[in-house]
């Protein structure tokens, strides 16, 4: 009896309604990754943690292109770099995966964040739910995930010394260290950290918003901390120079923002601008009507992660992450969790269904799937091609192609990948962008000595040169065309 009785409770434990509801959140997560494994960066990232593996040093210089060689380079990525790479080495593309664990930890944290904000598990997970749709544009094997899993503790952290007027602070120093040899989002830290100390240096009541004051002994750890942390960003392998990398990019980097579409403000014509319109409308509604207060926190990240995450498609997931709290406690009307209701039996049967579900409709991706999946991104079918026939003079490529040519085929240089801060600082980006709209397409080639040119087969340059006679195409596939020049006039 006494083993039937630990089983039962044993049995309660695994497949109770909060593992239930962290299992939805999971499989949710995982359908909407399923197949993004296309970001263009990650290739040139493994190229990366690669070389600093064999050699045992920073990459500091550009080394993969001929435009843009031997041109000073901060990577500001190095460390996040370094998982993706042994990842592929274990499992190839299926190894580059890894990334969906970290997205699952990511909304596994936010979901603990809306739980302790709220004190409903249903309305946290719903919550997450929602904001996991915001969340998406961000999903694939992308270093910012690393940053998004350090806000996420860091949130976590100053909820607990907000709600218990204590908490581990003495972490947040080594997570923005970790943080900005992660990532350049790491500003992001600073931004919450400092208007969630700044909220509590007044105390009063607005309508609905109100703030309480520091005590003096919180305040002076918050301060001591927010000091440490300042000082702990500047532990890495590039010093001052990694630090002042997000100012260059906002100050320097213009043509990036403008032409990027991460960069893009939000189109609220499509799906993604229209979900955001409801989050919006829903907040400020539930604003109206229920009767809730607001912490003076709250309204300033929320005001932060709505303008940066309206003025820049990528910071939407910034967005998801501080809203998802405030939802959870304005879902209140959605019942709480109640453990006499729950019936485990019943979890595991839906638990097994939904498991069934996604083995049937979204298995994990094999190698010759991935593969195909690639294919309708970059140029696969041409690698054995251009190995084959080693271009024997410069080669113009596709700006998305880049990556995926120099981790493919170690001897091409290329002439642009997806690390635009280099080749915007070097002039080749303007060129590019000049190219991509036909614009001074002779002077470009001739500038850069360029012999072939590789681009998209439906591209307006393409469709230009297969109609001027000194180019002629001499690969073709579904996807590129690679084209040299007929009467070479330029001095290789």
């Amino acid at each position: 009896m006494e083993s039937s009785a630990t089983f039962n409770r044993a049995l309660s434990t695994v497949f109770s309604f909060q593992v239930m509801l962290a299992f939805l959140l999971g499989l949710l997560i995982w359908i909407l990754a399923w197949g993004k494994n296309n970001d263009p960066d990650i290739w040139w990232h493994m190229r990366n943690a690669e070389y600093l593996i064999q050699t045992h040093h920073f990459p500091n210089h550009d080394m993969y292109s001929f435009t843009a060689a031997g041109y000073p380079w901060i990577n500001h990525a190095w460390l996040a770099e370094i998982p993706f790479y042994f990842a592929w080495r274990a499992g190839r593309l299926a190894g580059i995966d890894l990334w969906i664990s970290v997205a699952e930890l990511i909304f596994g944290g936010l979901l603990y964040l809306c739980w302790r904000s709220s004190g409903n598990l249903k309305a946290s997970a719903v919550a997450c739910g929602l904001c996991s749709l915001l969340a998406v544009v961000s999903f694939g094997p992308r270093t910012i995930l690393f940053g998004y899993a350090c806000l996420v503790a860091l949130q976590i952290v100053l909820e607990r010394f907000r709600s218990r007027g204590r908490g581990p602070l003495w972490l947040i120093p080594p997570l923005m260290c970790l943080w900005i040899n992660t990532h350049a989002s790491w500003p992001l830290g600073f931004m919450v950290f400092g208007i969630f100390v700044a909220s509590g240096l007044f105390e009063g009541q607005w309508g609905r918003i109100e703030s309480v004051r520091w005590s003096r002994s919180a305040l002076t750890k918050l301060v001591v901390t927010g000091a440490a942390s300042a000082a702990a960003v500047f532990v890495n392998p590039f010093g001052w120079l990694l630090v002042r990398y997000p100012i260059d990019l906002g100050s320097k980097q213009k043509l990036n923002v403008a032409h990027i579409e991460e960069w893009m403000s939000v189109d609220f014509h499509q799906p993604r601008g229209k979900i955001i319109l409801l989050l919006f409308t829903g907040l400020l509604m539930m604003a109206l009507v229920r009767k809730k207060p607001w912490r003076f926190a709250e309204v300033g990240w929320l005001m932060l992660a709505m303008v940066m995450g309206l003025t820049y498609v990528r910071f939407l997931f910034f967005l998801a992450i501080i809203a998802a709290p405030i939802l959870a406690r304005f879902f209140d009307f959605i019942p709480p969790y109640d453990r006499k209701a729950d019936r485990p039996l019943i979890n595991l049967l839906v638990i097994g269904s939904l498991l069934f579900a996604v083995i049937r409709y979204f298995p994990p991706p094999s190698e010759p799937v991935e593969e195909e999946m690639l294919a309708k991104e970059y140029p696969v079918q041409i690698l054995q091609y251009l190995k084959s026939h080693p271009p024997a003079g410069r080669l113009m490529n596709e700006y998305l192609w880049g990556g995926y040519l120099i981790w493919h085929d170690r001897d091409l240089k290329v002439f642009i990948d997806s690390r635009v801060d280099i080749f915007e600082y070097a002039g080749v980006f303007a060129d590019y962008v000049d190219l991509v709209d036909i614009k001074n397409v002779d002077q470009i080639v001739d500038k850069y000595k360029i012999r072939y040119v590789l681009f998209s087969a439906k591209g307006r340059l393409t469709r230009l040169l297969e109609h001027d006679p000194n180019w002629k195409a001499i690969y073709r596939d579904s996807l590129s065309v690679l084209f040299e020049k007929a009467n070479l006039n330029t001095n290789l």
